[in-house]
């Protein structure tokens, strides 16, 4: 089964999409409310904010299934990402706007979300988890860049509109602090939009697991709010003429983290 596209490069950098993907089993979509279906949580078109890359080197992992099939960037233990704070799970029961993903009595129990673990997200981590030491073997370190957006406004998880670049190193641990010096300099330098570092979204499980400094794996999440590129309302239309001035951000600080050295 393919679970995420890849395209593999020699680069030190790879860039990881959890929460592109849309597709949705059959039998599991019929289970699904008409707002879920409409898949309005999806990180719409990330993967063509990162095409650039493309042509870097560098290497593209991009999922292929809706994380309301599951969630590849929360822990499957069930610990949540943001204690006190309304957290989303493994396979999400409730939408954004807090709609109901599934219709009543559809929803999933303990043995379906384990072998939906066991079927998506076990496989998905297997192969990113080998790119990283692949990449590592290579050069004697790896950095993951986590690539994220969300709608700018969503009172369910956080007040008021989201910075446009939220920059997330769970506090500083998953990555050494010349790698978030060099990215939070590209972001802090890009005047059109607005950034924090480990504001509301310091990191999912994707920087918090693979994060490992000491062995030489660097990573970090970049959340963007969707309204600088895209029409946050259905059905969500990719907008290239806002998202230039982004992409042009991007690929100076995919440049920046190419540029970084292991020192």
């Amino acid at each position: 089964m393919n679970l995420g596209d890849l395209l593999r490069g020699d680069a030190p950098l790879i860039i990881d999409v959890p929460h592109a993907g849309t597709h949705v089993p059959p039998e599991l979509a019929e289970r699904l409310t008409p707002a879920a279906r409409a898949l309005p949580d999806t990180d719409w078109h990330v993967e063509k904010l990162y095409a650039f890359a493309r042509d870097t080197g560098v290497t593209l992992f991009v999922a292929t299934h809706s994380r309301y099939v599951v969630d590849l960037n929360r822990n499957p233990s069930g610990i949540a990402l943001y204690p006190g704070a309304d957290n989303t799970e493994l396979c999400p029961t409730r939408t954004f706007a807090n709609a109901s993903v599934y219709f009543d009595g559809a929803g999933p129990d303990a043995r379906e979300i384990a072998a939906r673990r066991s079927e998506y997200f076990d496989p998905y981590h297997a192969q990113l988890a080998a790119e990283i030491e692949r990449v590592r073997a290579r050069h004697g370190y790896a950095i993951l860049l986590d690539g994220h957006s969300i709608r700018s406004e969503v009172p369910r998880f956080f007040a008021g509109r989201l910075p446009d670049l939220n920059l997330g190193t769970a506090d500083g641990a998953s990555c050494a602090p010349s790698v978030q010096g060099a990215a939070d300099m590209v972001l802090a330098r890009a005047a059109a939009f607005t950034s924090v570092v480990n504001g509301r979204f310091r990191g999912g499980y994707v920087t918090r697991h693979y994060g490992d400094p000491a062995r030489g794996v660097h990573a970090v999440q970049l959340e963007i709010a969707q309204a600088c590129y895209m029409d946050e309302s259905p059905p969500y239309a990719w907008d290239a003429r806002r998202a230039a001035p982004l992409v042009e951000v991007l690929e100076r600080l995919v440049s920046a983290l190419l540029a970084w050295r292991n020192t």
